[in-house]
């Protein structure tokens, strides 16, 4: 029992599994041409941006960002030696003064102050994760970052033995952001492919669907639409030139069979015609009632042969109140 059950599954079986799992999937596409066509216009392009956007995320913006958070956690751990080191006038005014000019950095003592409460980190925390790796593995110290507070700053804070370091760096000393454009640039370029290819599509798709409009208004004894005619790509209109190709034959045709049976109805009815004037010749009898109701059931024939006749020469379809 265990060999069979440990058996690998047959052809069969594999096929049978592949066919529901396809059919699953179908059942939850769009069923219109149009939709159809979107989606396989829409998804490359998705899967393309996406691993473009991935692999840019990965490898570039990732990258820049923390060489740049680098440079700039050096710079602080460089001042922080000098401050600890190196005596300075009471209020640090020369390495403020050589912070700012110098590193691009605005910085202040405040000593006997205490980190306030951790921030909660924002949704994409690139920078706080990549900058905050960079605190703990150059300093070492007890820190508190604020990248969302002020837009084009962050506000880095470090506690010192005698009390708190603020830092005050740029967005951009720490941070790819020209990295966006890149993003804005692949997206809106996208969008204007996009539309360009919808608008493109709809022109595509129009013949097909008056192809099908006009189709169904034939098989439903209507007449086609007025403005249909051969349009679109070369395969649309051979299919529509092929579809009114095959609508006047089976016009022709049924034209032929409504002249053949009205010709055979009209000389039915002269004979007809004849046997009634030849039995009201005879005398009244048992016999000649029951030729005369013969008459008058293949006369009732022939009617219904002729209003069949009449139907398929072109009746006009309307609406009908049936109760």
């Amino acid at each position: 029992m265990d060999a069979i059950s440990d058996a690998p599954p047959l052809p069969h079986e594999r096929r049978s599994l592949y066919r529901r799992i396809t059919g699953a999937i179908g059942d939850q596409m769009p069923k219109g041409l149009y939709a159809r066509a979107l989606i396989i216009i829409i998804a490359p392009m998705v899967l393309l941006q996406s691993v473009l956007t991935f692999v840019f995320l990965e490898r570039h913006w990732q990258m820049v960002t923390r060489r740049l958070s680098t440079v700039t956690v050096q710079n602080i751990a460089m001042l922080i030696d000098i401050y600890r080191d190196f005596p300075q006038d009471p209020d640090a005014e020369t390495l403020i003064r050589l912070a700012d000019s110098d590193l691009g950095l605005r910085i202040r003592f405040e000593p006997g102050e205490e980190l306030p409460e951790a921030n909660s980190r924002p949704f994409f925390d690139l920078l706080d994760t990549t900058l905050s790796d960079e605190l703990t593995r150059q300093i070492g110290r007890p820190f508190w970052i604020d990248t969302v507070g002020r837009s084009n700053f962050v506000d880095i804070r470090i506690k010192l033995d005698d009390g708190v370091m603020h830092v005050l760096a740029r967005r951009s000393q720490t941070y790819a952001s020209n990295s966006q454009i890149f993003l804005i640039w692949m997206v809106g370029t996208s969008l204007v492919l996009l539309t360009v290819a919808i608008l493109f599509l709809r022109n595509q798709i129009k013949p097909i669907l008056r192809l099908s409009e006009a189709a169904e208004s034939f098989g439903k004894g209507r007449p086609p639409p007025d403005d249909f005619r051969p349009r679109g790509a070369r395969e649309v209109r051979q299919a529509a030139n092929a579809f009114i190709e095959m609508r006047d034959r089976i016009e022709r045709h049924v034209e032929q069979r409504t002249i053949m049976l009205a010709g055979v109805s009209h000389d039915l009815r002269t004979v007809l015609t004849r046997f009634n004037l030849q039995l009201a010749l005879f005398e009244e009898t048992p016999e000649l009632d029951a030729l005369r109701a013969d008459v008058d059931e293949m006369q009732a024939m022939l009617e219904d042969y002729m209003a069949f006749a009449k139907g398929d020469a072109g009746e006009e379809i309307v609406r009908a109140d049936i109760g």
